[in-house]
This record gives C-alpha cells, sequence and structure tokens, in this order.
C-alpha cells in the first residue's frame, strides 16, 4: 500500500492545483489512511482519474486526441469523414475509411486503443474508490470515484456492448468476467443514483472540469435517454426528470448567441451552459486536435504560423442542414480563405481520392493558444445545457408532448439566430437540430443509432448490417481472457 500511496502523490495534476498543494515534507510521514482520509489526499485520488479524460495520444482522452474514442464516435457517422486525398495523404492504410463506411473488424486499430484506455480508467477508478473507502474518506469524495467508475463503464457498455466487468483490481485479466450490457446498465444507472446526490452543488472554481452533481444528473439524462438501445427499454420519463432537476435548478442558460464560439469552444468552457468540460492546454494537460486536424496546412500557416492536417471534413449534405441567419453554419468553412490562400469546395469527389481542397472545414474548435502543429488548447464540452434542453425536447415528444417538445426546440434555434419551428417537431426535426447544435461534439453516433438513421445508406457510406451498432471485442482482448465472448457478426 505504501507504494500505491507514494505513486498517487507522484501522478496528482494541475487539475487540482488550486486545491491540492501536496508538502511531501508532511505527508510522505503518513499512512496511506491518514493520508487519503485528508482532502489534499482525496483530491490526489481523484486527479489520477480526471488525467485520463484528457486528450493525448495512443487512444487517451474523451475527445481532444486522435484514433480513440472521440474518433470512434465521429468517424462513423455523416458528420464527420477523414477521406483519403489525392496526393496519398490520410490513407493510413484505410482506417478513417472502413470506419466511414462501416467496413471495421476486431483488429482495427481504434477498437483497441479505445479499450485499452477505458479499462485503464476503470482501474484508476477502483484504485480510488478503494484507497477511499478504506481511509473513510468523506463521503463526497467516494461518491465522486465512483461516478467517475460509472461514467468509463457506460462508455464501455455503450461502445462493445457485454463487456469485462470488476470492481476490486485484484482480479488478473484473465480471470475478469463478461457482463451483458443490460447488467453494466443496471450497475452504471444504480451507481450514479446512489452517488450524484452527494456530490457537490458547487459550479465552477474547484469544481470546473469535476463531476458535479449537476454534470452527474446530465450524465444519468444521456444514458436514460439512450436506454432503449441499451435494454430494449425505453426510460424517457426518467430522462425528462433528470434534465428537469438540471433545468428547474435555474443554475444554467445558454450562453449569447455573440459568446457562442469563444465561449463554448475555446480557452474555457463558460459555467453558465457547460456543466462538465475537459481542460486542454497543450504542453500541460493534453491536448485538442479537432480544430488543428480540419484546416488545409497553407490556411493554418496564414491563419496561426501552424501548419495543420488538411483531415476532417464532411458531406455537403450535413453542410446543407444549417440555412438562413443561422450562426452555427458559420462553423463550415467554404469559399475563398484568408485572401485566398487556399479555397475550399463544398462538393467531395469521392472518399478514396478527394482534391486536397475538397470538402467544407470545421471551424468550431478554432486552435487556441498555446498551440503548435500537434495540437491546441481548446477545452471540451463534455455535457451542456443546449444539450440538457434537447433531450428534454427528445423525451417530451417521445411521451407524446409535441408542444412542450417544440418551446425547447425553440430555445435552442433562436439564441443561434434561426426562427422558430413553424410547427410541432417531428422526429426528424429534433435529430437534425441535435445535429446542427452538438456537430462534431462527439453525439452523433449515439444519435444516429437512437434515431434508426446508424445503418442507413448516405453519401458515400452504403447500408450496412446492425452488427456496426456494437463495436467488436478487440483481437488483443480475446488474446488474453479466455473468458470473452465476441460480439455478434464479427
Amino acid at each position: 500500500m505504501k507504494k500505491i500511496f507514494l505513486f498517487a502523490i507522484a501522478l496528482s495534476v494541475a487539475f487540482f492545483s488550486s486545491c491540492t498543494k501536496l508538502d511531501e515534507g508532511i505527508y510522505d510521514k503518513l499512512d496511506a489512511d491518514r493520508f487519503y482520509a485528508t482532502p489534499e489526499g482525496a483530491n490526489a485520488a481523484l486527479a489520477n482519474i480526471y488525467a485520463e479524460m484528457t486528450g493525448g495520444f495512443d487512444g487517451k482522452g474523451v475527445a481532444g486526441g486522435d484514433r480513440g474514442w472521440y474518433d470512434l464516435n465521429e468517424t462513423c457517422t455523416d458528420e464527420m469523414m477523414i477521406p483519403r486525398r489525392s496526393d496519398g495523404a490520410w490513407d493510413d492504410g484505410g482506417v478513417w475509411r472502413q470506419m466511414y463506411r462501416h467496413t471495421w473488424t476486431p483488429a482495427h486499430e481504434f477498437m483497441n486503443v479505445t479499450w485499452v484506455w477505458l479499462y485503464r480508467a476503470v482501474f484508476q477508478a477502483n484504485l480510488a474508490v478503494e484507497l477511499l473507502t478504506k481511509a473513510n474518506a468523506d463521503p463526497a469524495s467516494v461518491a465522486e470515484a465512483k461516478v467517475l467508475r460509472a461514467y468509463f463503464y457506460y462508455m464501455l457498455m455503450d461502445a462493445y456492448g457485454s463487456v469485462p466487468f470488476y470492481t476490486d483490481n485484484s482480479l488478473t485479466v484473465d480471470k475478469i468476467p463478461q457482463a451483458s450490457r443490460t447488467t453494466v446498465y443496471n450497475f452504471v444507472v444504480s451507481e450514479l443514483t446512489t452517488n450524484v446526490p452527494l456530490l457537490s452543488n458547487t459550479i465552477g472554481d474547484t469544481y470546473y472540469n469535476r463531476f458535479n452533481k449537476w454534470a452527474g444528473y446530465g450524465l444519468l439524462a444521456r444514458i436514460y435517454t439512450n436506454a432503449g438501445v441499451y435494454t430494449g427499454t425505453t426510460r424517457w420519463a426518467e430522462a425528462s426528470a433528470m434534465a428537469d432537476l438540471i433545468i428547474n435548478s435555474g443554475r444554467f442558460s445558454l450562453v449569447p448567441a455573440a459568446d457562442y464560439y469563444s465561449k463554448l469552444f475555446g480557452v474555457r468552457c463558460d459555467d453558465r451552459e457547460v456543466l462538465l468540460g475537459i481542460f486542454l492546454k497543450l504542453g500541460t494537460s493534453g491536448r485538442n486536435i479537432i480544430g488543428i486536424r480540419t484546416l488545409q496546412g497553407a490556411h493554418g500557416l496564414a491563419l496561426f504560423n501552424i501548419s495543420t492536417w488538411n483531415g476532417a471534413t464532411v458531406h455537403q449534405s450535413f453542410v446543407n442542414k444549417y440555412t438562413g441567419t443561422d450562426i452555427r453554419k458559420d462553423q463550415w468553412l467554404v469559399g475563398s480563405q484568408s485572401g485566398g490562400v487556399v479555397t475550399y469546395t463544398l462538393p467531395i469527389a469521392s472518399l478514396d481520392a478527394a482534391g486536397p481542397s475538397e470538402g467544407a472545414r470545421n471551424a468550431k474548435f478554432s486552435p487556441v493558444m498555446p498551440r503548435d502543429g500537434g495540437g491546441a488548447s481548446n477545452h471540451f464540452p463534455v455535457i451542456r445545457y443546449a444539450d440538457i434542453l434537447l433531450m428534454k425536447a427528445e423525451a417530451q415528444f417521445r411521451l407524446g408532448n409535441a408542444g412542450a417538445a417544440k418551446t425547447l426546440v425553440d430555445q435552442v434555434r433562436v439564441r443561434a439566430g434561426a426562427a422558430p419551428l413553424a410547427a410541432n417537431p417531428t422526429a426528424d426535426d429534433i435529430y437534425d437540430e441535435r445535429g446542427r447544435e452538438l456537430c462534431w461534439e462527439g453525439h452523433r453516433r449515439q444519435d444516429m443509432i437512437r434515431f434508426d438513421k446508424f445503418t442507413l445508406a448516405h453519401d458515400f457510406k452504403p447500408a450496412t448490417d446492425n452488427k456496426y451498432k456494437i463495436f467488436p471485442i478487440p483481437v488483443p482482448a480475446l488474446a488474453t481472457n479466455p473468458n470473452l465472448v465476441q460480439n455478434p457478426g464479427y
């Protein structure tokens, strides 16, 4: 235990720099239980889990780094594609085109790097729960560790369905049993409903980019919204109730249109709208490559004096969802840029040989300082109030209250400068509004599956089998754990 204790001190990160200033001259003389019973010790244990959320290399992080969770959930949808360019760029053995066309296999790189990252995060969460519980730490700290563990198990269950499940780190990999998707769902919901009420009410300050009570309710709303996909039983009333807890608190609002890009996708997420954000700072805490990866190289040099990657774009059919005075269409760059340095054309001729300047580019996460050719420092919104409003709108629509749904959808539309809906929304109206508002924020795969769009043909993607609604268990995981059974069809 002494080694674990010292390891936790060493890994304490800038996440809690304002509230976790460890003096090793004092705390390295304490036993582990005494240390983790202190606020500093609890924050050190939690910091090790939160450090896993930042975007980096090798699939690490919720967003901000490439080839991990974010790309697993975005590049298989209609709102992002990374075509092979006619000059050979972005061929990468076909991994990006396999994601877009839904032809991935259990050997696909993204499957394994995401799996490894998520189980590393689960291990850290299990360790924190063990240390804090044994030390009789503040119940709110134990609850926060359990909420984080539930969050990572939710991501595993959402992506892979039936997955290895354990809460005791003493188990070796080959002994961990596989639990059904429904079993993991029930665990996640139970852990969240039990522990979220114990979390802090604090917004911002030392709770910026941490799970407080409101972020916990937002996570529950999202899980209930997708419950029908996970278990076959919908939970629309519960999703609406979780959203109501946030809405009726009066503590959140949509930021003004003038602040939309700078306050939600820039240096810091605005506490008025963002319930949970990820702190990303190049060279200190992860990196954000979302804006870097989309712009053509010459364009990045002209704007920021850095060479950008000329990768991610989208088919014109998605860009055309934005019309009129909607400020959200400004994120899509088409035509001459920076005095003619580059000219982006909306049509894309081919997924296999797109011209270097073909396809709109996205400026939602326009790279902020510090930045270089490897990434930028934009923070990333995981849960925000606009999503809460749209989840409640969908829940009310599914419950037969289309009029209530319209009021909620219109709040999001009017903030963006779009006209209110002319009539009560259809399912497609809500689906399209979620696309316009939340694009490139990691939600589209879930939405496409829930609205029965994911396996349909679109643009360069053919119709695909229902098996692709769940990713395969990676080959290395099957090789190391004989208890695992591969998902159907793979």
